[in-house]
């Protein structure tokens, strides 16, 4: 999963238990936009490749958008400010 491509649409990492995570599909939700969800609890490479991102911790929500930038626990601000940026570039 490490050095996989760059996915074509917007993946989500995170957990049911994770409040964060919650709050971030919320916002993707309001905007409309759409997104791949990978439950690193559920998913044994996607916990090792976002613990390997993320420098040995399991950061979640960790935000993979198609080009290439990565969010980390991202406040709704940051996170709407990334959307709508990349809304406006379609």
């Amino acid at each position: 999963m490490g050095n996989e491509a760059p996915a074509q649409q917007i993946v989500l990492y995170g957990t049911a238990w994770c409040g964060d995570c919650w709050r971030a599909t919320q916002v993707f939700k309001r905007l409309n936009v759409p997104y791949q969800y990978v439950d690193i609890d559920q998913d044994v490479d996607a916990a090792e490749w976002v613990q390997q991102l993320n420098r040995g911790y399991r950061s979640v929500p960790t935000i993979v958008f198609p080009d290439g930038e990565v969010l980390v626990e991202p406040a709704n601000v940051q996170l709407i400010r990334k959307l709508n940026q990349m809304i406006s570039d379609n």
